[in-house]
């Protein structure tokens, strides 16, 4: 349970950082990639909350998983293009890489349970 609200306090932090550095991307961006880019930080923090709280989380904790990626692949491009300065993105990315391992941990804990 502990590892839950970590989990959740990290998904915040890292929200709070995204939409400041999602304010600095071009006019033209705010309406296209930056607002996929809400909407998967948006979602991880609704499946992380939806697996707290869920009996069975296996499903959900696959679709935060399958978030956690998009967003990753989001940074990337948005470092490719230019709309992120590499020193944003490496700090961005390395909030989205502990969020993925607590969430690893976290999956791989519910994999070993023995189903009832």
């Amino acid at each position: 349970m502990a590892e839950e609200l970590k989990i959740l306090q990290k998904i915040f932090d890292m929200m709070e950082y995204g939409y400041g550095a999602l304010s600095q991307y071009p006019k033209a961006e705010k309406f296209a990639l930056a607002t996929d880019m809400k909407h998967s930080m948006d979602t991880i923090l609704e499946r992380a909350i939806e697996a707290q709280k869920k009996y069975y989380k296996k499903t959900t904790l696959q679709e935060f998983d399958v978030e956690v990626a998009k967003l990753k692949a989001y940074l990337r491009l948005s470092k490719n293009l230019g709309f992120l300065p590499m020193k944003k993105y490496e700090i961005w990315s390395e909030k989205v890489v502990e969020i993925g391992k607590m969430l690893g941990g976290w999956l791989k804990s519910v994999n070993s349970q023995k189903p009832t």
